[in-house]
């Protein structure tokens, strides 16, 4: 759906299977915008935000969470981690497209 909704607003899109592919595909190429769930097998999204900030072409690329956890310690490791907002699940498109429409200008 993530994927979806961005292709269909124009946006090309790299998808990786879990964070370390995540970081791989970052170390591979320049991105505008990294979208990641928390739970992923491998290396959660908290840690790949983490490893991606460490990386220099991506100390300021923002970096949005999109997850179905909504607890505020998840939320604040996350921010300590360097990302940039977080979208619980379910979203709108909508609300996806608005939000990358903010943290892209």
């Amino acid at each position: 759906m993530v994927a979806f909704t961005l292709t269909s607003a124009g946006h090309d899109v790299v998808e990786a299977a879990d964070g370390q592919q995540g970081v791989e595909a970052a170390k591979a190429g320049k991105f505008d915008l990294i979208i990641t769930d928390v739970n992923m097998p491998v290396m959660n999204g908290i840690e790949l935000v983490r490893a991606l900030r460490a990386l220099p072409d991506y100390k300021f690329i923002p970096m949005l969470v999109l997850t179905t956890e909504s607890e505020q310690s998840i939320k604040q490791r996350g921010r300590e981690a360097g990302a940039t907002g977080w979208i619980v699940k379910p979203f709108s498109p909508e609300v996806l497209l608005n939000t990358l429409g903010k943290v892209l200008d």
